[in-house]
């Protein structure tokens, strides 16, 4: 699992290869207690994330569309992906 970024104590990463249980692109996030798959486009694809932190990520994905869909196509191929600014 490589670390995209890291803002507010929210923790966005991406797995490699990871396209046979979710088969849309995705990141896993980790803030607290909680752990949530989301879709690049902001779905909840599984587990789940407080209101406030989820709003913080979709808007996160979203002003970071290209990067994201750089790294997940370099992650399903093996390939490294960079760090992602986080919120400023």
């Amino acid at each position: 699992m490589s670390e995209l970024s890291r803002f507010y104590g929210i923790v966005i990463s991406i797995l490699f290869t990871d396209n046979k249980k979710h088969h849309k692109s995705h990141v896993h996030v980790k803030y607290a207690e909680y752990e949530a798959s989301v879709a690049l486009d902001g779905e909840v694809l599984a587990g789940s994330m407080p209101s406030k932190q989820l709003k913080l990520i979709q808007a996160w994905l979203t002003i970071h569309e290209e990067e994201l869909h750089e790294a997940w196509n370099n992650a399903v191929r093996n390939n490294p992906v960079d760090k992602i600014k986080p919120l400023q």
